[in-house]
């Protein structure tokens, strides 16, 4: 199973989905559930983080997908869901139970809880702060989690400066000794 399978790539879109949810890309989509209007994780690039070399999770992949796959079949014959077969089996599952699922899987004292946090993980990060590209290419690009957060671009120097205060008040002064730039000195 790799990434050109459409099994691994349909599963590990619909986890991303359940976990920052997005609408669907076409009528037709079948990973991504549409419980929402705008992007979620999969538009922001959640699987082109979860196969960036950085994280080094790729290699593992695969067997999450067939675990989450085997998990979904258990889970619909449990429910008495009949699961569409043309789909993979956590893919057939509708928003309400992939989110159960995932509430199961991720649950303090599940012996696998590591491995589906780990990837819960990667799906928020993908959206809240894009870390597969660099800040100003996401930006440049759109990225949907960047622009919803209301992150802005570098000021026309290059350099990042927030004219409001994130909490809308200073938690703290400017240390004396802190350059034009805004680096310590």
């Amino acid at each position: 199973m790799d990434s050109e399978d459409p099994v691994y790539t349909l599963t590990l879109e619909a986890y991303a989905d359940t976990i920052v949810p997005g609408e669907k890309r076409s009528p037709d989509d079948r990973a991504i559930a549409g419980v929402v209007e705008g992007p979620g994780s999969v538009q922001a690039g959640a699987l082109e983080l979860m196969h960036h070399s950085a994280p080094g999770i790729a290699v593992g992949l695969p067997t999450l997908v067939a675990m989450l796959n085997q998990h979904a079949t258990n889970y619909a014959e449990e429910h008495g869901i009949a699961l569409d077969d043309t789909v993979p089996p956590f893919v057939a599952l509708d928003y309400d139970h992939r989110y159960a699922l995932v509430g199961r899987l991720t649950a303090l004292g599940h012996p696998e809880q590591a491995g589906w946090v780990m990837l819960a993980l990667f799906s928020n990060m993908a959206f809240d702060s894009a870390p597969h590209k660099s800040t100003l290419d996401a930006l440049e690009e759109g990225h949907p989690g960047l622009i919803t957060l209301g992150f802005k671009k570098p000021d026309t120097d290059g350099i990042w400066r927030f004219k409001e205060y994130g909490y809308h008040q200073e938690l703290a002064k400017t240390h004396p000794d802190t350059t034009e730039s805004g680096s310590p000195a």
